[in-house]
């Protein structure tokens, strides 16, 4: 049995946001089996971020890899919401599980 491995079509458009600012983006959908969509590196901190459309849910693998997961998964949705999981653009998200 595989695990779904589908790129969302905001995607793109966040990791070139992000590179765009300094960060540093490894992108590891094809992993799947839950692992998250990019790991990403600002300021000295290794970030998980899990890309969603406005409206996509998590998996039951992404709900299980977050839920054993000793740090910080973020979901993301915009860029806005990935510029926030990095300390830009304000912290006012709710944008942060695990």
């Amino acid at each position: 049995m595989t695990a779904p491995r589908r790129v969302d079509g905001n995607q793109a458009e966040i990791v070139a946001a992000l590179r765009a600012v300094g960060v540093w983006v490894w992108d590891t959908h094809e992993l799947g089996f839950g692992f998250p969509d990019l790991v990403t590196w600002r300021d000295g901190v290794y970030r998980l971020l899990e890309v969603k459309s406005p409206t996509g849910r998590l998996t039951d693998w992404e709900r299980a890899f977050i839920a054993g997961c000793p740090g910080e998964v973020h979901i993301v949705r915009s860029v806005e919401d990935a510029l926030r999981a990095h300390g830009m653009e304000g912290n006012d998200g709710d944008s942060v599980v695990g």
